[in-house]
């Protein structure tokens, strides 16, 4: 892959915040449909979902993901699908159910349990507090169910540690040689999002690895521009911010991506395209919703 190239992930709408928070986050299949076109048409190639009921709930119904599935194929016929697979209080079996089902080219893989919360400091109270729990267990049992239906796994890591927890699971033979490195940054738990830690992170990649910054909130542009400059990939969308650069509200992932595409060139990078993309990762495969569930 030309190392002038970068590839742009849409993170579509996020399961923790809602149309109170942003009125333009999308809930119903047919809504994430169109925010998957605006993503690709403004540089993405992979768009990462979490599925919602159309009131939006987080939903892990599989046949929402199906029914998401076949409207991001009506116009984006082969753009890579990345599931979330991420919950609290859900059993192995509920978290990968779509899996199965789908077969999405990729999926987020949790690499490690932690405290994860939203603290208010101005009323100097969590407005949200739970454990997430990625047992080393519980991470066996997600990435297994990946293998066996020919997901590539995206590693979402929220600490250095998580980094290293793929070292064994890889010594296993459970890690397949093309799994992305994510590096999360921002959520309260985790890593805090500074120029400093996302060095530090990307030296704990394996050299050859491909990585991406998901960066949480409005610090995600200047990380994102380092990111580009480092050699890394990047990740943009409504669930990980909803403002612009110029702290406007983006009215769509579209706006989102645009501007990381933007920015991307001014650096002298040029996203990679969808094929450019599966050849990089090494999925051939294009995902379909299955017949009898639409």
């Amino acid at each position: 892959m030309d190392k002038n190239k970068i590839i742009i992930s849409a993170a579509l709408t996020g399961g923790a915040t809602n149309r109170s928070h942003c009125k333009y986050i999308p809930y119903t299949p047919a809504e994430l449909g169109e925010e998957a076109r605006r993503a690709q048409e403004a540089g993405a190639s992979i768009v990462h979902i979490h599925a919602r009921e159309d009131n939006g709930v987080p939903s892990w119904r599989p046949e929402v993901f199906a029914a998401i599935q076949r409207e991001v194929r009506k116009h984006c016929p082969d753009i890579l699908i990345n599931w979330s697979t991420g919950a609290i209080g859900l059993s192995v079996a509920e978290r990968t159910a779509h899996l199965p089902l789908t077969k999405p080219e990729m999926a987020a893989f949790n690499m490690g349990s932690m405290n994860y919360a939203i603290f208010s400091k101005s009323k100097k109270k969590f407005l949200w507090n739970a454990v997430f729990e990625n047992s080393f267990q519980t991470m066996s049992e997600i990435v297994s169910v990946m293998n066996e239906n020919g997901v590539c796994p995206e590693m979402e890591c929220f600490d250095t540690g998580h980094i290293r927890n793929a070292a064994p699971l890889r010594a296993m033979g459970l890690i397949p040689d093309n799994a992305c490195y994510s590096l999360v940054m921002g959520v309260l738990g985790g890593i805090p999002a500074t120029p400093e830690n996302l060095i530090h992170q990307s030296k704990q990649v394996p050299e050859g690895a491909f990585w991406q910054s998901i960066v949480i909130s409005r610090v995600q542009w200047k990380l994102t521009a380092q990111s580009i400059v480092l050699g890394g990939n990047i990740r943009v969308g409504l669930e990980d911010n909803f403002y612009l650069p110029t702290g406007e509200m983006a009215k769509s992932n579209g706006e989102l991506v645009d501007q990381a595409t933007s920015l991307a060139r001014a650096i002298g990078r040029e996203p990679a395209t969808v094929a450019e993309t599966r050849e990089w990762l090494g999925i051939k495969r294009v995902s379909q919703a299955p017949k009898e569930m639409v």
